[in-house]
């Protein structure tokens, strides 16, 4: 069971008291409600207050808002909620996972390029400044997966690396630069993710480390934020087959099924072995790593029952919570696990002083301080995330600087993925390339890479000086890997063309592109599709600002022909 006075909660007596007595005073029904986390689509204050009256929801998240959207809706719920609602972001990056006109300030992969912890410190600061300005009280960030495999995209941008050193070494700064601000924090996913290649969105993640190779990996990192105080843990819907079968002897692989459904991960390995005393929020439900483990009727309150407090996100409101209740009257859920659940979710609030606030009428910050999303401060440190992040990966052919004094004339291609998608991602960044590189005086043709014809070779490099090639590529929940998709069969877009003139490759987002394009001699990992980023990778390969960032193998995709 847990307990308030201790790590992560601290809570006083009075703070007790308030916990004991809101649960005591609170129907079947309304306990029932606090166990989930709902998905805000839809701001329209009439659908909050239904949902809310209906529900008694416990837990938000939202998608795809500006600050001052974000603002109205925490204020609505926080004012139509009888407890007060832990909202929840999603900041992996910085204050852009918060609000659509957030700061973007490094993205976990590029910190590791920095090898600097005061840029996680910086991240971890602007996320919580900027969140809780909009009245965000827990963030779901940062990830402490470690990034084993190349070819896993779910955390190629989001792990801070590929072993556990430079996990801990970052998430711990993240979590001090959190700690700055009043909100809730969270890492993920237990028992870990970057093992193999596949989306648990799509199958059932599964960590194949032994249980000696998870105990010195992810072990060390779970155990290490545990010991250092964080207040809440959200399990993906990942198995973890040696451990399981080591917990369950004679557990069947037909029988094993994800964390979050796995009292022996959730309950032994993660609350009695790693000693962590805090709450366990589901990953979102809709995963299939999680639905295709039986029924929705079964697995929503088995989740509960097997040691997880909240559930993230209905599929349907009226069915999920007849479904969790059902699960609490029929005996899945016992009645020592619900009062432990509502506890911890009590507790994390209590633990914030919501209690408190929401007596003051402080739960909603004034509005006057959203000035701080994207305030100039702010902006300075993602440019220095940005100086200091870049890199060159290789340039064996010595090709550059680029630059227009030498180079004026660039045919430059651009690379995209998934449109739209629950990312909404676009090609803007095409227009932004091709500014920053008109603005510094090069003359750009952008390639049409709807045509296979490549004319005559040994016209290229009379008509162009360089080639500059920049991959933003995204996906997220549709293929189980994103790689480079040219746009039709042998589009003329393909390199072919580094034979011919300097060439150089920069990705602005996924890091390994290089297993798709190994014979570019000049290849860069920028990490972001920022205006800022795109502005100082061009300074770069002009000569003009030094790289400073490093890269892991990884990069290399295990490929040696990457490598030349």
């Amino acid at each position: 069971m847990v307990n308030l006075k201790a790590m992560p909660f601290y809570l006083s007596d009075e703070d007790i008291k308030w916990v004991d007595n809101t649960i005591a005073n609170m129907t079947d029904e309304e306990k029932i409600g606090q166990l989930f986390v709902n998905l805000f689509l839809d701001f329209n204050p009439e659908t909050l207050k239904e949902l809310i009256d209906k529900y008694h929801i416990g837990g938000a998240r939202y998608h795809g808002a500006d600050s001052n959207a974000v603002y109205d809706l925490t204020a609505n719920l926080q004012n139509y909620s009888k407890v007060p609602m832990l909202v929840a972001c999603n900041c992996d990056s910085g204050g852009n996972g918060a609000c659509s006109d957030g700061t973007y300030i490094a993205s976990a992969a590029q910190v590791e390029a920095t090898g600097q912890d005061d840029i996680a410190y910086n991240v971890g600061y602007v996320s919580g400044k900027e969140a809780t300005a909009i009245g965000c009280n827990w963030n779901f960030d940062p990830c402490a997966d470690i990034l084993f495999n190349w070819r896993n995209t779910i955390v190629n941008t989001r792990a801070y690396g590929t072993t556990a050193e430079p996990v801990i070494k970052y998430t711990r700064a993240y979590i001090k630069g959190l700690r700055q601000s009043n909100i809730a924090s969270c890492i993920k996913h237990f028992p870990g993710d970057g093992t193999e290649e596949r989306d648990q969105h799509l199958v059932l993640g599964v960590n194949e480390l032994s249980t000696e190779e998870w105990d010195e990996s992810f072990g060390r990192v779970y155990k290490t934020a545990i010991d250092e105080g964080v207040m809440s843990i959200m399990a993906g819907h990942i198995a973890l087959p040696e451990y399981q079968k080591k917990l369950v002897p004679g557990l069947k692989d037909e029988d094993i099924l994800p964390a979050t459904l796995a009292p022996e991960l959730i309950t032994g390995l993660l609350r009695e072995q790693l000693d962590f005393n805090g709450l366990v929020v589901t990953d979102a439900s809709h995963m299939i790593g999680l639905a295709a483990a039986m029924k929705r009727r079964d697995y929503v309150p088995a989740s509960i029952a097997a040691g997880c407090d909240m559930f993230l996100f209905f599929n349907d409101h009226e069915e999920d919570y007849s479904f969790m209740l059902d699960g609490y009257k029929n005996g899945v859920i016992t009645e020592e696990r619900l009062n432990d659940a509502l506890q911890r979710i009590l507790g994390l609030k209590a633990s914030l002083k919501l209690h408190e606030k929401q007596n003051d009428g402080t739960l909603v910050p004034g509005k006057e301080i959203i000035d701080i999303v994207g305030c100039q401060a702010h902006l300075d440190m993602a440019k220095e995330a940005a100086d200091k992040g870049i890199t060159l990966v290789k340039n064996t052919r010595s090709e550059l600087p680029i630059k227009p004094s030498t180079h004026k004339r660039v045919k430059l291609y651009t690379l995209y993925g998934e449109m739209g998608g629950i990312l909404g991602s676009t090609n803007e960044s095409e227009n932004i390339i091709i500014e920053e590189l008109e603005k510094v005086g090069f003359e750009v043709t952008l390639n049409d890479g709807m045509a296979r014809e490549k004319g005559k070779t040994a016209e290229y490099s009379k008509n162009w000086d360089a080639a500059l090639v920049f991959a933003d590529v995204r996906g997220y929940a549709a293929e189980n890997n994103v790689r480079i998709k040219w746009k039709m069969p042998m589009s003329n877009e393909i390199p072919w063309y580094v034979t011919e003139v300097p060439t150089a490759f920069v990705s602005l987002n996924f890091t390994t592109h290089l297993t798709d394009v190994p014979m570019v001699k000049t290849y860069i990992n920028a990490y972001s599709n920022t205006r800022e980023t795109i502005r100082q990778t061009i300074q770069k390969i002009m000569g003009e600002s030094e790289f400073k960032g490093s890269h892991n193998d990884n990069v290399f995709c295990n490929k040696w022909e990457a490598r030349r």
